[in-house]
């Protein structure tokens, strides 16, 4: 089996597994779900969820393409002499530096910033100042099965209406997890929380229109036919100020810390020799 196959069966198998679990090891290397996560919640700054179920699994062996890639290619510069050479030493000594430099920067900032303390009084202002600035849309929780044919989803549509409230729950994630192609499958077809316009056109104007505990009609999309089952229906509304005091704080930190360092500054410009 070529590794562009393996990638893929294995992220099949391990989608609901702990961060922990071992996907690949190449060379005695081992590369985790922790690996891939860490990398792809960055990429997507924290919203990999919220991204449609296809879309992760493509992301995910990408990623982890990458990592098997480096690692063959750190061995190999490992055999070839690569880490002896002068070159080698020379580069990895000025990236030593540089970090020491930042890593130093970046904890002295935080030391800085540590002590700018905002009163609960001025958090509640702004908050009573800003109230329209904290809304949340719409919402659903919900699970699907992903089939590639419409017969097949008219024929697992067929098991499932008969059944009515925790009996049809059950049955729908038993038949996800059977029968949907989705990476979702495995979860029971669960996909989360998400916002009104985080997944395709046709999922969206389905799903927001279903009542809770219900089962849609197949839902053709790109990526073949869905059925829908709601778990949750979320409805917009003002955020309470204890849901934002923290953000608010932040926030308000934030612009206390540049007046803070401004100041901060001009005094070590003052004492400093700058020829």
């Amino acid at each position: 089996m070529n590794i562009s196959k393996k990638i893929i069966s294995i992220l099949f198998v391990v989608s609901s597994v702990l961060s922990a679990q071992v996907l690949v090891t190449v060379n005695g290397t081992k590369i985790t779900k922790s690996d891939v996560d860490s990398i792809l919640m960055n990429a997507t700054q924290g919203r990999l969820n919220q991204l449609p179920p296809e879309k992760q699994m493509n992301f995910q062996k990408e990623v982890l393409q990458q990592l098997v890639a480096k690692v063959l290619i750190y061995d190999d510069a490992k055999k070839t002499g690569i880490l002896k050479s002068k070159e080698f030493k020379s580069e990895y000594k000025k990236i030593q530096d540089r970090v020491k430099k930042e890593v130093a920067i970046q904890i002295w900032q935080k030391a800085q910033f540590d002590t700018v303390k905002v009163s609960d009084a001025k958090l509640k202002k702004y908050y009573d100042k800003n109230r329209g600035e904290f809304k949340e849309g719409a919402s659903v929780h919900a699970r699907h099965i992903l089939v590639q044919n419409l017969s097949e989803a008219e024929l697992i549509l067929k098991e499932l209406k008969p059944l009515k409230a925790t009996a049809l729950q059950k049955k729908f994630i038993a038949l996800a997890k059977e029968k949907s192609v989705g990476p979702s499958g495995v979860n029971g077809g669960d996909l989360g929380t998400f916002a009104k316009g985080k997944m395709v056109p046709e999922f969206d104007k389905e799903v927001f229109s279903m009542s809770v505990g219900t089962v849609s009609k197949p839902v053709k999309t790109q990526f073949g036919f869905h059925l829908i089952y709601l778990e949750e229906k979320n409805k917009a509304k003002n955020l309470a100020f204890k849901e934002v005091k923290i953000f608010i704080e932040k926030r308000l930190k934030v612009e206390k810390f540049k007046v803070t360092m401004k100041e901060k500054m001009e005094s070590l410009e003052k004492k400093a020799i700058i020829k």
